[in-house]
């Protein structure tokens, strides 16, 4: 007969502890059904109860399989203030091996292998080693834990097998929260004042530049028939997109330009629109390409994005302009400068409503507007939207 071996102080000691973890990490979860709160909760047991001083979470994108930082926690300033180098579309060893489907449990990962710690020397806190744990759904991949210490080069075999389960739940409150945003989404309702924004920034500027295309056509009817031909061709061409974006307007769809594009890709799309149209030099920067935004969101900061480019072709009588987008977690940063004219704010003229459509919609959105100009000096407006609170009604 085989009787089963009783457990040693120290395994009893061990087991109470892991189960004292999964509880206080399950508890944690279980509160937030809000993808970043539950996401920053995790990272801070985790922190707390592994002993380990920073941590931060990838999420996989099904539609692109990209990835995007979704939460992080104490980080480093080397990589807190390198938003580049934390951004998900930079080769990663971690998220490779993981895409490739090599990362099946938790393992160490050295800085030598590691694309984020490696060569971090000043503001890296010392951090030398990190542990990445594969996150799974029904064999689905969700995203990727990554746990850093600067004070043990590697977490024991019992730490990383405990966060592999750490993991699973993890994945599980991901899912969980996901699917709760899809369910506000589908039942949102329509934001207050839209239908007289989205006037101002799709007839009324399309009714602008059809009335300029007219003008140059009445002007060349006579001396240069085919180019005022020309010109009334684009107004029709302005004409009907005006009209497809009224009736979405009054329907509450996307802009156009977002139907089955990510924001990122429709900011790309209205730069070159407008570098072509306005004869300007363009440059872009996106960081965090991969990282979805709700509908309303997106839809917001395009509006703004483009209101604020036509701006600078109607008035700053620029040479270049420079758009910059960054999505890390907790929040989007859009930056939009021009080498133009600029203005005093205080001089605009009454009746101008485009500043202060470019500040009610921050607003809506919950974040904050800041622009910088001065005559002669060219304008640089800031669009800053936290991710992590509700937009205010």
């Amino acid at each position: 007969m085989i009787r089963n071996k009783n457990p040693t102080p120290s395994e009893l000691a061990r087991r109470n502890r892991e189960l004292a973890i999964l509880k206080t990490i399950a508890d944690a979860l279980n509160r937030e059904v809000d993808l970043q709160r539950a996401l920053d909760a995790a990272l801070e047991q985790i922190g707390l109860l592994f002993s380990v001083d920073v941590s931060w979470v990838w999420l996989q994108r099904e539609d692109t399989g990209g990835a995007y930082l979704a939460a992080v926690h104490n980080l480093p300033p080397g990589l807190a203030n390198d938003a580049a180098r934390m951004d998900g579309s930079v080769y990663c060893y971690c998220l490779e091996t993981y895409r490739l489907g090599e990362l099946e449990d938790a393992r160490n990962i050295s800085a030598i292998t590691c694309t984020r710690l490696k060569d971090l020397k000043e503001g890296g806190g010392g951090l030398r080693y990190h542990a990445s744990v594969p996150l799974y759904r029904h064999q689905r991949r969700v995203g990727l834990l990554n746990v850093v210490s600067a004070d043990r080069p590697e977490l024991s075999a019992d730490d990383l097998r405990l966060l592999n389960t750490v993991g699973d739940m993890l994945s599980i409150a991901i899912e969980r929260a996901q699917l709760f945003e899809e369910s506000i989404t589908l039942g949102a309702l329509q934001e207050r004042n839209r239908l007289a924004r989205d006037i101002h920034d799709t007839l009324a500027q399309g009714l602008s530049a059809i009335a300029l295309h007219l003008e140059t056509a009445d002007l060349l009817l006579d001396q240069d028939p085919q180019r005022a031909r020309a010109a009334v061709q684009k107004a029709l061409g302005l004409a009907r997109g005006s009209l497809d974006e009224a009736r979405r307007s009054v329907m509450d769809l996307r802009a156009a330009p977002l139907e089955q594009r990510r924001l990122a890709d429709a900011l790309d799309m209205l730069v070159a629109r407008i570098a072509e149209e306005g004869h300007l030099q363009a440059h872009t920067e996106i960081i965090g390409r991969d990282r979805p935004l709700t509908p309303r969101l997106e839809t917001g900061l395009f509006r703004i994005a483009q209101e604020a480019l036509n701006n600078i072709v109607r008035h700053a009588h620029a040479h270049t302009f420079a758009i910059r987008y960054v999505a890390e977690p907790g929040r989007v940063t859009l930056t939009i400068e021009d080498d133009g004219d600029g203005f005093s704010p205080a001089d605009v003229a009454a009746g101008h409503f485009g500043l202060v459509g470019l500040n009610e919609r921050a607003r809506l959105l919950g974040g904050t507007l800041e622009i910088c100009t001065a005559p002669g000096e060219g304008t640089e407006i800031r669009i800053e939207v936290p991710l992590t609170e509700e937009p205010h009604s």
